[in-house]
C-alpha cells in the first residue's frame, strides 16, 4: 500500500502545482534561530495567492480527475484554507465547487471562498461535522467529494512543499510540519524519507486537538471526543485513515503546542518578520523551542496566513499581556485632590506609559480609601512591569495586578 506515493508522483505533482502557486523561497530567521540554538528557516506558504498551501493538493487532485468526475461538480468540507484552495483550483478548471464550512469559520475565510466562485454552506461547530454533511450532500446530489486531507492525491500535491525545501536546502536536518488531519504531514514526510531517510520530519499539533498524537500512541486511528484550540485550521477530531500508515512509517515525532505559545509566536512573527501567520501556521514556529537539539538546519512550514482582523487583534492583545508589555493595576486612594497625580508621577518615573485610566469614586463610603484607580500601562516586558509595580508599592499604593480591559 505504501508504494502508492512514489517519487514519480511527487515529481508530477510538483510540476503541476507550479501552474497555480507562487514561489515561497525559504527565509532564514535570525530571531527564531537565536531562540532555539538551531538554524531556523521559514517556508512561507502564507504568502500563496490563496493564503495557504492547500491549493497544491486541491489543484493536483482535480488534475487527476476525468471529465465525468469534474462535470458532476465538486464538493468539500473545510475550516477555511482547503475551501479556498478547492474554490480557486476549481475555477481554473471551470468546474463548479460547493464548500461546507463550520459555523465557527472566520468571516474572512468564508468571504474569500465565495470570492473564488464557490457556493458556501455553513454547517456544524467543527470540521468533522461539516465533513459528514458534505459527504451526505455528495451522495444525495451526485457531486464528486474532494477530501481535505484523507486522500493520497491531495497528500501528494501537498508533498510538493517538501520537494521545494530539499531543492533549496539539500542539507536540511529537520522539517517541522503542522498536523490537522495529516495530509500535509503525509506528503512532506513520505517525500522526505523517499529522498533522504536521514531527514527528520516532526509533526506539530495543537495540544487541544492532538488526534494524531493519540492515534499513534494507540496504533490506530482514534477520534477525540472534542477539540478546543485557537488553531482552527488544525482543529480536527479524527485523522485520515488512508494516511495513517504513511505517518506511522515516516513521521519521526510529534510535538504538541498549547494555545498560549501560539499567541506569543504570532507577536514574534509580526514584530520580527512583519508577516501575518494564522495560528495553525504558527505551530511549527512555537515548536522550535521544544526541539531537543542544537546547531541543526530546521525548516518551519508556515502553512497559512488567513486570519480575520478581530482574531488578530485579540491575539495581539493577549500576546502583549503574556509578555508583560500591557498590564492593569488597581490601587485604592484617599478621596482627596492630588492622589491621582502622585500615581501618575510614580509610573512616569519608572518609565511606564499610561494608556488608560478608570477612576471610580463610588466603591466605598470610606473617604480614606474610597477611590479605586485602575491604570492600564505599557511596559517593556515582564521585568519592567514588576519594576513599575514595585515603585508603586514603595510609594505606599498597594497595587494589585488585575485583568486588562482595553
Amino acid at each position: 500500500m505504501l508504494e502508492k506515493l512514489s517519487l514519480e508522483k511527487f515529481e508530477e505533482a510538483a510540476e503541476k502545482v507550479k501552474e497555480v502557486t507562487s514561489p515561497t523561497p525559504l527565509m532564514y530567521s535570525e530571531y527564531f534561530s537565536a531562540q532555539c540554538g538551531n538554524k531556523v528557516y521559514l517556508k512561507p506558504e502564507n504568502m500563496q495567492y490563496t493564503g495557504a498551501y492547500k491549493v497544491r493538493g486541491a489543484y493536483y487532485k482535480i488534475s487527476t480527475m476525468n471529465a465525468e468526475e469534474r462535470s458532476k461538480g465538486l464538493i468539500t468540507a473545510s475550516a477555511g484554507n482547503h475551501a479556498q484552495g478547492v474554490a480557486y483550483a476549481a475555477s481554473k478548471y471551470g468546474v463548479k465547487a460547493t464548500v461546507v464550512m463550520p459555523t465557527t469559520t472566520p468571516l474572512i475565510k468564508v468571504n474569500r471562498t465565495k470570492g473564488f466562485g464557490a457556493d458556501v454552506i455553513l454547517h456544524g461547530d467543527v470540521y468533522d461535522e461539516a465533513c459528514e454533511y458534505a459527504i451526505k450532500l455528495s451522495e444525495e446530489k451526485g457531486m464528486t467529494f474532494v477530501h481535505p486531507f484523507d486522500d493520497l492525491e491531495v497528500a501528494t500535491g501537498q508533498g510538493s512543499i517538501a520537494m521545494e525545501i530539499v531543492k533549496e536546502l539539500p542539507t536540511v536536518d529537520i522539517i517541522l510540519v503542522p498536523i490537522g488531519g495529516g495530509g500535509l504531514a503525509t506528503g512532506v514526510s513520505t517525500f522526505a524519507k523517499l529522498l533522504n531517510p536521514n531527514i527528520k520530519v516532526i509533526g506539530v499539533e495543537p495540544a487541544g486537538a492532538a488526534c494524531m498524537t493519540e492515534s499513534l500512541k494507540q496504533g490506530k486511528v482514534v477520534t477525540l471526543p472534542s477539540v478546543n484550540t485557537i488553531a482552527d485550521g488544525t482543529a480536527v477530531k479524527t485523522p485520515g485513515s488512508k494516511l495513517f500508515p504513511y505517518l506511522q512509517a515516516n513521521l519521526d515525532e510529534i510535538i504538541t503546542v498549547p494555545d498560549e505559545e501560539l499567541i506569543v509566536a504570532f507577536l514574534d512573527m509580526v514584530e520580527n518578520h512583519k508577516m501575518v501567520v494564522e495560528n495553525s501556521g504558527l505551530l511549527t514556529v512555537a515548536a522550535t523551542k521544544h526541539l531537543d537539539c542544537k546547531d541543526k538546519k530546521v525548516v518551519s512550514i508556515l502553512s497559512g496566513g488567513n486570519m480575520d482582523v478581530i482574531t488578530m487583534s485579540n491575539v495581539v492583545q493577549q500576546g502583549l499581556i503574556q509578555r508583560g508589555r500591557i498590564f492593569t493595576v488597581s490601587v485604592m486612594l484617599p478621596d482627596k485632590p492630588g492622589e491621582l497625580v502622585k500615581v501618575a508621577q510614580t509610573i512616569a518615573a519608572a518609565s511606564g506609559n499610561v494608556i488608560r485610566l478608570d477612576h471610580n469614586q463610588f466603591v466605598s463610603i470610606n473617604r480614606n480609601e474610597g477611590v479605586e484607580l485602575r491604570v492600564t500601562i505599557e511596559a517593556f516586558g515582564t521585568e519592567h512591569r514588576d519594576q513599575i509595580v514595585e515603585s508603586l508599592k514603595k510609594e505606599g499604593f498597594s497595587p494589585k495586578i488585575v485583568g486588562v480591559n482595553m
